[in-house]
């Protein structure tokens, strides 16, 4: 089961490292990396959105909103911040290498 944000910032980690070695990339995955980030952190927001306003929903007792789908979107969401924040480190660890490379 993967989750659906995680292609989206591969792809786009490929797409900057072929472009990075001086490789030509077709036109449908010549994304800009910004772009490629920016509907990641929306995908993670829309997750939560959804998990938040589903347990919401089961909390004031509507039908068909069942315990074990609040829990699955819940644990969607934690694992999918938690993707977002992983990557954020590993990007923000990246900047710091490059700053303190010698020119």
């Amino acid at each position: 089961m993967a989750i659906q944000g995680i292609e989206s910032v591969m792809q786009a980690m490929q797409t900057a490292a072929l472009q990075a070695s001086g490789s030509k990339t077709d036109d449908a995955s010549s994304a800009d990396f910004g772009a490629e980030m920016k509907a990641a952190l929306n995908k993670i927001s829309e997750t939560q959105t959804a998990a938040r306003s589903q347990a919401q929903a089961f909390e004031m007792g509507k039908e068909g909103v069942s315990l074990n789908d609040v829990m699955v979107d819940l644990q969607k969401s934690s694992v999918s911040m938690q993707m977002g924040i992983q990557v954020r480190n590993k990007l923000v660890s990246a900047y710091s290498d490059i700053m303190n490379m010698q020119v």
